[in-house]
């Protein structure tokens, strides 16, 4: 099923309209679900690492580019960004999520484009994901990955972004975990100094290679002292026994989050996420900050998009 970007726009306004807004719950149940690993594996989600402002949280559902991917992919695109942004303008949202992968231009001018387009819309700009390895071993390609994520925090910063979402990477034959860690640690660390310098967040995600783990994201997350750094949630990234205790082990990390509409345990077999239970699970971290829809799923995007939007909206209020 393919539908025309009018006919988008109409689907996203009928759900957006037809639905009932919801007031803001301050009621969080009092027991985290998915606690299923044991004591001595899991970090205690009752000591928040990140200063949340007030005892209530504060969710803002956003929109991240990459749920549609294959029509903005560069290569042969039949979206550009500020079409997203106009049919983005239809959904409940407060913000969208601008990839970095479907920047068509990265001028002044071009940038200037997309910030007056979300303006005009009355969106706010969640993030700039990039696509980063700190896991570099060759001194020079390293510095040429930080040099590509301090650029992107420029262009952050002059499109009024709040964050930018960067990887940590995967070893490389003959590296030791060790080794990369401090790599990664120390590259983290020098772009932190250059987001404060612009007043941007370094949001670090769970997204595999050596963050495959909460242990391992938290192996690199703790040692960074910077309050312009904190952890990017993907729901959909722990591929294990019990992916929504490993949610609630990095929430208390977070300063942006996105996620996903499945979630793939251990055995690969994909199921549909359980999106109440996540959102419980950023409540009772008190959260502040974006939540975005990022769709991955099989089902056609301009179809799928609109429906999980709605369903969001009712549970983050």
């Amino acid at each position: 099923m393919t539908l025309s970007r009018r006919d988008f726009a109409t689907a996203i306004a009928t759900l957006w309209l037809g639905s009932t807004a919801s007031s803001r719950s301050s009621a969080v149940d009092s027991t985290v679900p998915g606690t299923g690993q044991a004591a001595s594996t899991i970090v205690s989600t009752t000591i928040d690492p990140i200063p949340r402002p007030g005892n209530k949280p504060l969710l803002k559902l956003s929109l991240a580019a990459y749920s549609y991917r294959q029509y903005l992919d560069l290569k042969k695109p039949t979206l550009t960004l500020l079409d997203f942004i106009d049919i983005a303008a239809w959904g409940p949202l407060d913000a969208v999520e601008l990839t970095s992968y479907y920047f068509a231009d990265t001028s002044e001018s071009y940038l200037k484009k997309l910030k007056e387009r979300c303006r005009q819309h009355g969106l706010a700009i969640s993030g700039v994901p990039v696509g980063n390895n700190f896991c570099r071993r060759d001194p020079n390609q390293l510095k040429e990955e930080i040099q590509r994520v301090k650029a992107w925090i420029e262009r952050a910063a002059f499109l009024e972004a709040e964050t930018v979402r960067i990887f940590a990477g995967s070893l490389e034959r003959g590296d030791t975990l060790e080794a990369a860690q401090k790599r990664v640690v120390d590259a983290i660390e020098e772009c932190c100094a250059h987001a404060e310098k612009h007043g941007i967040k370094l949001a670090l995600e769970n997204h595999g290679g050596i963050t495959s783990t909460p242990q391992q994201l938290l192996a690199l997350v703790r040692p960074v002292r910077s309050k312009a750094f904190g952890v990017n949630v993907d729901t959909g990234n722990f591929h294990t026994a019990d992916p929504y205790a490993d949610i609630a082990t990095i929430v208390p990390y977070g300063i942006v989050a996105q996620v996903k509409t499945e979630i793939i345990r251990a055995d690969k077999k994909r199921e549909e996420a359980d999106l109440a239970r996540i959102i419980t699970i950023f409540k009772q971290a008190n959260f502040q900050g974006y939540v975005a829809l990022e769709y991955e799923a099989a089902e056609e995007p301009k179809v799928a998009v609109p429906r999980y939007l709605k369903q969001l909206r009712r549970l983050i209020g």
